[in-house]
């Protein structure tokens, strides 16, 4: 049966997202503010796949762009539930469910609101565990198709006049782009709803289950938080089946926001022959140590937590600010066909200068 998300369900959601946000996967307070609206003016109700029927229409409600810039971003509930209206006229059926592209700090709450207003489930289903840098990563397994789909966008600074309604319609890997032009356009951010797919396709390529996990991670933290930061930072470990790679302080953050919207670069940990680099594509990609050996490759979960055992942006990394980096192997979360897509690998690699697909792809 479905569950009703409440008030309580909110602030786990955006905890539980923020530890698998790795670096990146929006703002708290931005998914608080989805939550909130969501279960003030209705009923959200998570359900698994299962309880959708196999033709029913499952689309991905998203938001697009890097915000941890100082870029002049605006997004409003509301877009996210006119992005919902815009796909379904298109479509000219209803949209039964929303899954998410990947968990983060609002990501994971950007079915929410839609749910309370227009009725769509929220589907207990991710395109990807944890965040990603690109759309085509949480696409499920629809990058590399020729086949046409529908995607749209709304959002922007209103004050500047940068607010965009956009639809558009093409194959996967060729409009995707033209979202994250958009994003920029906007002002750094906007609200995306994409890629309608039957809920049998939805069943057999998303990782199902991801909502759940990142509420009942947020509920570990929650639980721990009376018993002080390393109660917090134990119980993530646990919950997640990760494993602390390294304690250790920022001695140089490198990131550069670029015009396709990503911030990319690399912040050290540590010094001399112990220190460990992160790789950024808007999210913690890889991590190597001072040999340059591979210690973490995304799909893994790679999030860097404070010493309180609050999960931290790359943005909010400073030279000098002590850290713990958390990982947890692709081996023991869901994965989805996107991460499994060997198409969503050479733009990721060539930003990075490093490979990635070698390990992602590898069983």
């Amino acid at each position: 049966m479905g569950r009703i998300l409440t008030e309580k369900d909110v602030e786990a959601a955006v905890k539980g997202g923020s530890v698998y946000a790795a670096g990146g996967g929006g703002w708290a307070d931005h998914g608080r503010m989805l939550g909130y609206a969501a279960v003030s003016i209705g009923r959200p109700e998570l359900v698994s796949i299962e309880e959708l029927g196999d033709d029913d229409w499952v689309a991905t409600a998203a938001a697009i762009g890097a915000p941890a810039s100082t870029t002049p971003w605006e997004m409003q509930g509301v877009d996210y539930v006119k992005a919902v209206q815009l796909l379904q006229e298109a479509l000219g059926e209803q949209v039964s469910g929303l899954i998410v592209g990947q968990n983060g700090k609002s990501s994971t709450l950007n079915g929410w609101l839609p749910s309370a207003i227009l009725g769509t489930k929220v589907v207990d289903a991710v395109g990807d565990i944890r965040a990603h840098p690109t759309g085509d990563m949480g696409a499920i397994g629809m990058a590399g198709s020729p086949e046409q789909m529908i995607q749209t966008a709304v959002g922007g600074n209103r004050s500047e006049n940068r607010y965009i309604e956009l639809v558009v319609r093409g194959a996967t890997a060729k409009v995707s782009p033209i979202l994250r032009t958009a994003a920029d356009q906007s002002g750094g951010f906007i609200a995306s709803c994409r890629n309608p797919l039957r809920a049998s396709y939805v069943r057999r390529n998303a990782a199902l289950g991801g909502i759940s996990l990142a509420l009942s991670l947020g509920e570990a933290i929650i639980a721990a938080e009376a018993k002080g930061a390393s109660a917090v930072i134990d119980a993530i470990v646990k919950a997640t089946s990760g494993a602390i790679l390294k304690e250790g302080v920022v001695t140089r953050k490198s990131v550069v926001y670029t015009k396709e919207a990503f911030d990319v670069g690399t912040v050290t940990v540590g010094s001399d022959d112990t220190a460990m680099t992160l790789h950024i594509m808007n999210e913690y990609m890889a991590v190597d140590d001072a040999a340059g050996t591979r210690l973490a490759t995304f799909p893994d979960v790679i999030t860097t937590l404070s010493t309180e055992g609050e999960p931290l942006s790359v943005g909010q990394l400073r030279e000098g600010m002590p850290i713990f980096i958390l990982h947890v192997p692709k081996t023991v979360i869901p994965l989805s066909a996107g991460v499994k897509d060997p198409a969503v690998y050479p733009p990721v690699e060539k930003a990075l200068g490093i490979r990635i697909a070698d390990y992602a792809l590898a069983d």
